[in-house]
């Protein structure tokens, strides 16, 4: 069996974290206030003004310090795919265990029912439009995401589950009256972190690229600042000749989701050094 390369990772693992660890600290000087947040909405210097030593990325239409917003939009980007992957991945996790310990019950075929349901709607077009049907915001966005997100995670531990509960460890545990909560809690899950690893950095992906196409439709994020909310307002900044916004949006969002990309390909690679020890065992 294949195990997570996290003892020495590859180059291109390496460089996720990094590009990871660079955009968390980021995010926790804002959080903390080691970062001035205020410096995003402040409306002191002049309408659209250019690149300079003072506004690295020039100011927006209401003379706002673009590269401060984006530094702000990471740290938003950061809660939004924490909040999202953790709650995507505890719904996902239970569910999936449920399902895949007793295959086959009136539990797993309803588990399996609804997963396929919510898998056959694209689910960026379902999560827009949950929503759009819970009104709109944050709250709702959170809703969303999280309703759409955890079908990948349960998918892949019920599989994961089915496979381990027929190993003669768990076989001997349920023969001496273990639980079965307590089974997925010490055996089941244990065994499935490999899988929730690779998932949660496919999740916290999927989760930034949803807050920002559900902030740029209206219907995400309305307070504060976040790169969906740059990029739409970056729409009539582009009309008049200015690039700033959009710019440094698509940058920072691009360079955090190469990072997440990098780590969750380099998750998903075999461990040679496993390899070898299996083979002359």
């Amino acid at each position: 069996m294949a195990t997570l390369r996290l003892e020495r990772p590859g180059p291109g693992g390496r460089a996720g974290l990094v590009i990871i660890m660079a955009f968390a600290l980021v995010a926790l000087a804002v959080s903390t206030g080691l970062y001035p947040a205020d410096a995003a909405v402040a409306t002191g210097s002049g309408q659209w003004e250019p690149a300079s030593g003072r506004h690295w990325f020039g100011t927006n239409r209401l003379g706002q310090d673009i590269f401060a917003r984006a530094i702000v939009g990471a740290a938003t980007a950061f809660k939004v795919g924490m909040t999202v992957t953790l709650l995507s991945l505890l719904l996902g996790a239970f569910f999936g265990v449920v399902a895949g310990w007793r295959p086959g019950g009136w539990l797993d075929a309803l588990v399996v029912w609804l997963m396929g349901v919510l898998d056959a709607i694209p689910f960026y077009l379902f999560a827009a439009a949950l929503a759009f049907a819970l009104g709109g915001g944050e709250a709702a966005m959170y809703t969303a995401m999280v309703l759409t997100f955890w079908t990948a995670t349960a998918r892949l531990v019920r599989a994961e589950v089915m496979r381990l509960r027929q190993l003669d460890y768990v076989a001997s545990a349920r023969a001496i009256g273990v639980a079965g909560p307590l089974i997925a809690v010490r055996h089941l899950l244990p065994n499935c972190r490999h899988l929730l690893l690779v998932q949660a950095a496919l999740t916290f992906v999927a989760a930034i690229k949803t807050e920002v196409i559900l902030s740029f439709l209206g219907i995400g994020m309305r307070d504060g600042v976040s790169w969906g909310l740059m990029l739409s307002e970056s729409t009539q900044d582009v009309l008049a000749g200015h690039f700033g916004n959009f710019l440094a949006a698509s940058a920072l969002m691009f360079v955090l989701l190469l990072g997440f990309n990098l780590l969750a390909d380099a998750l998903q690679q075999p461990n040679p050094d496993s390899a070898k020890a299996m083979v002359g065992a």
